[in-house]
């Protein structure tokens, strides 16, 4: 009996220790110490007149209802990202990807924007926006949600103002302050 008794223990030793190693297999943790964090500004023209448009409406909503703020739209995108709100000023990167127009009473889209960067160090990184945004209030919050180049791994918010809106054409312009969190 003694000797079943501690074969019995053995085995339940055994089975508890293969458990624990199992465990460590799907939990991998690791604890960044170091991470940099990084501000940059610049302004997002969206505009839909002109000779070259950066925006395009490529879906027409497809409902018999009229809703004031388009839902069912959707627009692509191809914007430049500049120093200042001078559409003349220096060229920063692109702001590439779609909207849409995702609700029935307010005019909030709901955004898959690549904003890719052309300038200095921080050339051919990028930074992926993809979230709502309530685009009639004057200032938003955005996600960062991911990114490129030295923005691997980012996470991260902007902040929206609306620097210039034409409610006739759907011309804007837009300041971004954004906040970025990466490994170092």
């Amino acid at each position: 009996m003694a000797k079943l008794c501690n074969l019995f223990v053995l085995v339940s030793l055994l089975a508890a220790l293969k458990w624990a190693q199992a465990k460590e297999i799907w939990v991998n943790r690791v604890v960044r110490e170091k991470e940099t964090v990084t501000n940059l500004q610049f302004y997002f023209h969206d505009t839909f007149t002109g000779n070259n448009p950066s925006a395009i409406v490529s879906i027409q909503p497809n409902t018999t209802k009229k809703y004031a703020t388009l839902f069912g739209g959707i627009v692509m995108i191809d914007d430049p990202l500049t120093v200042t709100p001078d559409p003349n000023s220096k060229l920063v990167g692109r702001a590439q990807g779609l909207y849409g127009s995702a609700g029935q009473t307010e005019f909030s889209l709901i955004m898959a924007v690549s904003l890719r960067f052309m300038d200095g160090g921080y050339n051919g990184s990028s930074l992926s926006i993809s979230g709502t945004n309530p685009a009639s209030n004057p200032v938003r919050e955005l996600p960062i949600v991911g990114g490129t180049g030295i923005f691997r791994m980012a996470r991260g918010f902007a902040i929206a103002h609306t620097y210039f809106f034409n409610s006739t054409s759907g011309d804007a312009i837009v300041g971004y302050n954004v906040t970025v969190f990466t490994a170092e």
